[in-house]
């Protein structure tokens, strides 16, 4: 079943109590420059929505998803806290908008559960042997490399209010010492996530972003209020000069006559169905009524001269165009 196993293999870890982010002290290293990181706190709260997006459909089952207190590590340390066994590591390279890369973010996944979700991929239950060896196939390396796709999407949205980063998933590693431009002393926010099916215990993704490639982002990280930015006048005006092409399909109902089943089903070619048109119709856009008007002509072809207009609808219009 999806997230047993784990279970002995992590709980050591998972229940001991985490140091969550500090200031610096005197005579100690400054492994975070940024403060409190409230703001990547709530960062990582928006993207447990994504994680669990991404996971559902994998799993094939509702899940749960949660993310918990962030800490900042030296890469040593995080690594001596995972336990034993088989781990996945995804790095993720982040590049701004326009930019050249600026670091790698790190995706990380007990090796079992990504056996689960491969198993579960191809149409099996989620059965993996007991003994899942000490390398990744290269299915198991492609469905990481897939899951790391599929993760970099709400990620950038996640990051979007604050810096426009695109992830890129790179080859997966079962050493993290294989993995290009890592150095163990590298500081590293950890970002933890849960997820849980049912009642089973819970798996843990852990992306970590390197402090170093964060640096650049420092003011939006450590800032306490983020002001939206005033549109630019001339998107507005393009836009809505584009808004104001839109086409609607106006109609009316001149009638709505009833008649009997009897009548309907004794109906031929020729029949005469009676209708009374009233003084004003409705004039209707979609399913919403615009208003009501007076049957005539104009210019030799059938009209209809308004006479009201639905003032809920007009409000709706004007609003949102404000």
């Amino acid at each position: 079943m999806v997230n047993e196993g784990l279970q002995h293999a992590s709980s050591d870890r998972r229940e001991r109590p985490r140091r969550e982010a500090a200031h610096a002290t005197l005579g100690a290293a400054n492994l975070n420059p940024f403060g409190d990181l409230h703001t990547v706190q709530h960062l990582s709260a928006r993207l447990a929505r994504g994680v669990r997006a991404v996971f559902e459909p994998l799993l094939r089952r509702e899940c749960r998803t949660w993310a918990e207190p962030l800490v900042v590590q030296r890469l040593a340390d995080y690594r001596a806290e995972r336990p034993d066994g088989l781990t996945a590591w995804l790095p993720l390279t982040m590049a701004s908008a326009g930019a050249l890369p600026s670091g790698q973010a790190l995706a990380v996944l007990d090796g079992r559960f990504v056996l689960e979700l491969l198993d579960l991929f191809f149409g099996g239950t989620g059965a993996v042997s007991s003994d899942i060896g000490s390398e990744f196939t290269p299915a198991a390396e492609a469905m990481m490399t897939r899951l790391g796709a599929m993760l970099a999407l709400p990620m950038q949205a996640a990051w979007e209010p604050l810096a426009r980063i695109e992830f890129t998933p790179g080859r997966v590693e079962a050493n993290p010492s294989l993995i290009p431009e890592l150095d163990v002393e590298d500081a590293v926010v950890i970002t933890r996530f849960g997820i849980a099916v049912g009642s089973a215990k819970p798996v843990f993704l852990d992306l970590l972003y390197p402090v170093a490639a964060l640096k650049p982002h420092g003011p939006s990280l450590t800032g306490k209020v983020h002001k939206t930015a005033e549109p630019d006048p001339a998107w507005r005006n393009s836009l809505t000069r584009a808004v104001m092409d839109v086409r609607f399909e106006v109609r009316s109902v001149l009638a709505e006559p009833m008649v009997s089943l009897q009548l309907l089903m004794d109906l031929k070619a020729g029949d005469v169905i009676p209708i009374t048109v009233g003084q004003d119709v409705p004039v209707m856009i979609g399913g919403d009524r615009l208003g009501a008007g007076t049957v005539g002509t104009s210019n030799g072809k059938a009209a209809i001269r308004l006479t009201t207009i639905s003032n809920d609808l007009e409000r709706d219009l004007r609003g949102g165009l404000q």
